[in-house]
């Protein structure tokens, strides 16, 4: 199963003292990306909860928050609030507004929103034994939660990737259709021409069969077409089997793409020529889609 880059988990462990609380938030991105905010108390245990980060996802940009609070039936330390800080705050505010000349005074929430103002203590440390169960608990609960979402996601691109390779493959098929009359055109092209030029005058028709087969000799798709349905059916594979499969799904789109222009710079035919226009289109999609690919 294929899993997308974005997804959401949260979840908490109740322990005798406190509860430890994570959520865990993940984007796009090239490589696994993985940024921590803990707590003081929980510092010494962010080494561990990377190993476990790095063991259940593969990519994406991880953000992972773990907050500290009271278990229930217990109590946080108090809140601690500065008068002295806030009248400083205050007086220099009204001080300003003398200045300039504007009218109003700060209001409460402004002086609440101040630093230092409002503290509250740390709780009292917590010794790894106690933490750590509590902490690996919850970043599991929360990441199997991501994952599930990650998964719900990935099923979603996946039939988009189903609907937009069978596009490319109608496209595809449509050059190894046409390819082959491309020679016999421009075999009539060149002869009416020549005959437009001369008249009556007897043709070397050796001649004309010599310069068509050069011509078509360059502008053979045989090989670029080959190597395209082999892509195509390796990133069907690909997709189906799932994994951590997006830099391989886009490395193949990469190596598509390039044969499409190969093919739509040797073109001789209209609806070849269509028919790659409409397939880097879909390789576009394509491409936008595996972005979102673990």
């Amino acid at each position: 199963m294929i899993r997308s880059m974005t997804g959401y988990g949260r979840a908490e462990a109740p322990g005798s003292r406190v509860t430890i609380s994570v959520e865990c938030k993940s984007v796009n991105h090239r490589h696994l990306d993985i940024a921590l905010k803990f707590p003081r108390g929980l510092a010494p245990l962010e080494l561990d909860a990377r190993r476990i980060i790095q063991a259940t996802l593969g990519r994406g940009r991880i953000d992972v928050t773990a907050t500290l609070g009271a278990t229930a039936g217990g109590t946080l330390n108090p809140v601690t609030l500065n008068v002295a800080q806030a009248a400083e705050y205050e007086e220099i505010a009204r001080q300003l507004a003398d200045r300039l000349k504007i009218t109003g005074a700060p209001t409460l929430l402004w002086l609440l929103d101040r630093p230092g103002v409002l503290s509250r203590e740390e709780q009292p440390a917590l010794s790894p034994e106690e933490a750590w169960p509590l902490l690996e608990q919850s970043l599991t609960s929360a990441l199997g939660e991501l994952v599930t979402r990650r998964e719900i996601e990935g099923q979603a691109l996946r039939e988009d990737l189903r609907s937009l390779h069978a596009a490319l493959t109608a496209h595809v098929d449509l050059m190894a259709q046409r390819a082959p009359m491309a020679v016999q055109r421009r075999a009539a092209r060149l002869s009416e021409r020549i005959h437009s030029l001369l008249g009556d005058i007897a043709i070397d028709q050796s001649r004309i069969a010599t310069e068509v087969a050069v011509w078509a000799e360059k502008t053979d798709l045989t090989e670029e077409l080959a190597r395209l349905r082999a892509h195509l059916d390796q990133f069907v594979t690909l997709f189906e089997k799932g994994g951590a499969v997006g830099r391989t799904l886009d490395f193949l789109i990469q190596e598509m793409n390039r044969e499409v222009n190969t093919i739509g710079a040797k073109a001789d035919d209209l609806e070849v020529s269509q028919a790659v226009i409409g397939a880097k289109s879909t390789l576009e999609k394509l491409r936008e889609q595996v972005q979102n690919i673990e």
